[in-house]
């Protein structure tokens, strides 16, 4: 019997009998993938798109776990990768250039950054499409504090694609990391927004003082 090649990986499957004198080095191969599976990392230049190997029996870009797509996109492009992969990727973005960047099967659909997202995502193939997995597993639970790696960089949403509602405590505004201040006055401000049983508070943190907000009733709302 032949040796086979597995779907997904694409390892070389020994057939019992097969490969006298070559068995190690197949098999140090097959591990060798399987490394690149669990946590692999690789970055693809991606500037006019790029299709992912998966070539049988050998290390191949496509079968890396993380994955950073880069170069300088002159236009939106697709990142590819064969049909019948089911494989789980955490690709990041990090092209340069205000244009989507899809990442799809050949034949199937796939997850799109949009032009000003150079964020990083994680996806599944299924074999057909590609899907995002956090977007399907609902509410992201975290038991730590969720901080940004740079001050002053990352979005929260976007303006095309934004959080529908916000719940949280105190509300604390700042500028002072910007490299110029609002573009009212120009200065640059550190305030706290608290909420009081009747009153809505703002506090000047620079100079310490507190304001109560204007609110006016609706006439005939309870």
């Amino acid at each position: 019997m032949a040796n086979s090649t597995s779907a997904n990986l694409k390892l070389t499957v020994q057939a019992t009998g097969e490969n006298s004198g070559t068995w190690g080095q197949i098999t140090n191969t097959n591990l060798l993938i399987l490394e690149q599976a669990i946590g692999g990392y690789d970055a693809v230049g991606v500037t006019s798109g790029a299709t992912l190997a998966f070539s049988n029996g050998v290390l191949s870009n496509g079968k890396n776990q993380i994955l950073k797509l880069t170069g300088t996109i002159s236009g939106n492009v697709n990142v590819t990768i064969p049909d019948s992969i089911e494989k789980t990727y955490i690709v990041e973005n990090a092209t340069t250039g205000e244009h989507t960047v899809t990442f799809k099967t050949s034949s199937g659909t796939g997850v799109t950054w949009t032009a000003t997202d150079k964020g990083t995502k994680v996806l599944y193939s299924d074999g057909t499409n590609i899907v995002e997995g956090l977007s399907s597993v609902g509410a992201v639970t975290a038991t730590g504090h969720l901080v940004p790696g740079t001050t002053d960089t990352y979005d929260l949403g976007a303006s095309d694609n934004v959080w529908r509602n916000i719940y949280t405590g105190d509300l604390h505004l700042s500028n002072k990391f910007k490299k110029k201040g609002n573009i009212v006055d120009g200065t640059k401000g550190n305030w706290t927004l608290q909420e009081g049983e009747n009153d809505i508070f703002m506090i000047n943190n620079i100079s310490g003082e507190k304001f109560k907000i204007n609110l006016s009733k609706i006439e005939g709302d309870g």
